[in-house]
């Protein structure tokens, strides 16, 4: 710092005026001289050293001191017993050190108006200047330490200092690496406005006094606070970290506020411990933050908070309540193995790439406010009820465990804050749209499951228990069969299917006619295994009335009981057949043409071979013995027409033919003379349609029923 321009309050050495500078030296006259310190004489400074004693007071203010001056300094003062330099009353105020500043194992007992150092009493360095290394290691200060707008132009260093007073640093200026490491702090701390130009080290400190203030600080370089220990309150509201920021295991006793901090680089809290309430209410994360493995005793707040980059909050504990409102997070989301205990909103957090949950746990009973590409919930624990609101992301929940009812569902509406404000979701707004996806219940208990308005066309549910049990709310889509033939314009039947037939049929088709091929991991269901899925979602749906609904699932049911090779043959060869012929009874379209083959066929047979050539008449033949008479009356056969083809389509036949075939669709038997032909076709339709007109209605009655 330079010289101040006035006279300043203390008798001062003057020398070195100029008409630029009238007042000269502000060196701390020494008495009896009036010189400073670095001015004086040889012969008065032996002097001046040898009047003084371990515990002397020193007023030095103003002086510029070298490190041979320092150094005899020390000498002058040093203890014998312990080799320890003491000072009583040691004033600094305004002193310019040229040298490297060494105050290492100094003891303070008097006021001390010195730079950051270990000091036994109160220190007052305003208006200090360190151009050179400035080192206080293992000071003690048992009283204030204030170090008001010092500078330290090099490297400064404060290892195992103990700060027992209040140690103030306010608006201090550090150019070079400063380091506080294994330093104890007993009284409040406040490094307000203070700029770290280098690198920081707090490593192992401890604050075991009032509040720890750190509003407004700059750290240029790196900020090392790992196994810091902060007994109290501790704030570091407004502070901006340009370099990595590491509180891996520091304990924070109090309530910690990071309100509105900046971390440029990477941020890592790794197993901290925060017993108070810990807020990094918008605050912003420029790197990857790690919150991996800490403990958070009281309330997590946060809200507003934006992560450019990764978060990971893996094996966390959250013992109190906590608050992700507006939060964003420009990467992924871990929070694997995590521990809500008492958690009753977690979100609305907004997430542009994956959201993990895998193995967490959630003591109580919580709400879910999630927009992401994918959040994964694998083997996800919650112990009361629960529901996970999704936009936009597909939801793995494979091997999650509830005994609770819980519901998946898909929010259609952006999520909205206290105030009514809805929550930024332009990084996800690129994408297919708020879909909510699951791609797969494998290993979950359904009995306690509820999903609304998801998708599951892409959903593995083997393996999935109690799916009998599953509500579908809403509207929830399932995959369909791709067309058969492109130029088919119109689809009369969309089966829903499981993804995992489609993956099946994939495979054992060529070419697979747009059947969905499976993704890796994604197992290889068999029609062994895909049957009684389909039989327990038939059973969901008929529980809750959806008798349309449970028609698609019976006839994959039954599809894969006729793929299955484990089917006996003629089960098959009857199942292949009931297909064909109505599709299980759920293909009305099929069943009728069926029919309207058959009765064109009977038809046809009828008027070509089945109607005789002319109706036979009854022929009564009788004996007159005397006064009676003996009557038998017969009617000839049937005889089979002999005119030609064509002759035999006419009018009067097809009329006769059409009443047998009527007839015989509604089980019942014409009264026609008939040939042979014609009584053995009439017989057999009398079997067939009947039963395919049965079937065409069944069909018909499951798509309508309710």
């Amino acid at each position: 710092m330079a010289p101040v321009s006035s006279s300043p309050a203390w008798p001062h050495c003057g020398q070195g005026t100029t008409a630029g500078d009238p007042v000269g030296c502000i060196g701390h006259s020494v008495d009896p001289y009036s010189a400073c310190l670095a001015h004086l004489t040889d012969t008065e400074r032996d002097a001046y050293f040898a009047a003084l004693a371990p515990g002397g007071d020193i007023d030095l203010r103003g002086t510029t001191l070298d490190a041979a001056l320092l150094d005899r300094l020390h000498d002058a003062v040093r203890e014998p017993s312990t080799g320890r330099p003491v000072f009583g009353a040691a004033q600094f105020e305004s002193v310019t050190f040229s040298d490297d500043t060494l105050f290492n194992s100094v003891t303070f007992t008097g006021i001390a108006s010195f730079e950051s150092a270990a000091f036994d009493g109160i220190v007052l360095l305003d208006a200090v200047l360190f151009s050179r290394e400035v080192r206080f290691d293992s000071a003690t200060f048992r009283r204030d330490a204030l170090f008001d707008a010092v500078r330290f132009n090099d490297g400064a260093s404060f290892d195992a200092a103990t700060f027992e007073g209040v140690a103030a640093f306010e608006s201090v200026a550090f150019a070079g690496n400063v380091s506080f490491a294994s330093a104890a702090f007993g009284g409040g701390t406040a490094f307000n406005s203070v700029a770290f130009d280098g690198h920081c080290w707090f490593d192992f400190a401890q604050f075991e006094g009032d509040d720890v203030l750190f509003t407004s600080v700059t750290f240029a370089g790196g900020a090392w606070f790992r196994s810091v220990t902060f007994g109290t309150d501790a704030s570091f509201e407004s502070v901006s970290f340009d370099g990595i920021a590491l509180f891996g295991s520091a304990r924070f006793g109090g309530a910690a506020s990071f309100e509105s901090a900046r971390f440029a680089d990477t941020a890592r809290f790794g197993s901290a411990a925060f017993t108070g309430v810990a807020s990094f209410e918008s605050a912003a994360f420029g790197g990857v933050t790690s919150f991996e493995s800490v403990t958070f005793g009281g309330d997590a707040l946060f809200s507003g908070a934006a992560f450019a980059r990764d978060a990971w909050f893996d094996k966390a504990g959250f013992r109190g309540n906590v608050a992700f409102g507006a939060a964003t997070v420009g990467g992924d989301a871990g929070f694997d193995e995590a521990a809500f205990d008492r958690a009753a909103m977690v979100g609305p957090l907004v997430c542009a790439g994956q959201v993990t949950l895998a193995g967490t746990v959630f003591g109580g009973p919580v709400t879910i406010a999630l927009a992401a590409r994918r959040v994964v919930c694998r083997r996800t624990r919650w112990s009361s009820a629960a529901a996970l609101e999704v936009r936009y992301a597909t939801v793995d929940f494979a091997h999650a465990v509830f005994e609770y009812p819980l519901s998946i569902s898909a929010a259609a509406d952006p999520f909205l804050l206290p105030d009514g404000r809805g929550v930024d979701e332009s990084a996800l707004a690129q994408g297919s749209g708020p879909v909510v996806r699951i791609s797969s219940l494998r290993g979950v208990d359904a009995a306690h499951l509820v999903l609304a308005d998801v998708d599951l066309s892409r959903c593995l549910l083997t393996g999935t228990v109690h799916l009998d049990q599953l509500r579908l709310e809403g509207t929830c889509t399932f995959a369909e069969v791709p067309p058969r033939r492109r130029w088919r314009p119109v689809r009369f039947t969309a089966r829903r299917t499981l993804a995992e037939e489609q993956h099946w049929r994939a495979t054992h088709r060529s070419p697979t006619r747009g059947w969905d091929v499976a993704v890796f991991g994604a197992g290889d269901a068999r029609p062994a295994s895909l049957a009684p899925v389909y039989r327990q979602l038939r059973k969901s749906f008929e529980d809750s009335k959806n008798e349309p609904g449970a028609a698609d699932f019976y006839y994959g049911e039954m599809e894969m009981r006729r793929h299955d090779p484990g089917t006996p043959r003629a089960e098959r060869g009857l199942l292949n057949v009931y297909w064909a012929v109505s599709g299980y009874g759920l293909r009305a379209l099929r069943a009728v043409s069926w029919l309207g083959l058959t009765v064109l066929a009977t038809l046809l047979v009828m008027m070509l071979w089945g109607l005789p050539k002319d109706d036979p008449k009854p022929v009564s033949k009788g004996t007159v013995t005397g006064q009676e008479v003996s009557l038998t009356t017969d009617t000839p056969k049937p005889v089979n027409p002999d005119s030609g083809y064509l002759d035999r389509l006419s009018s009067d036949r097809f009329e006769k033919s059409l009443r047998v075939v009527v007839n015989s669709v509604i089980f019942r038997s014409s009264g026609q003379n008939l040939t042979t032909t014609g009584t053995y076709t009439e017989m057999l339709a009398r079997l067939t349609e009947p039963v395919l007109l049965g079937l065409a209605v069944l069909a018909v009655r499951g798509r309508v029923k309710r």
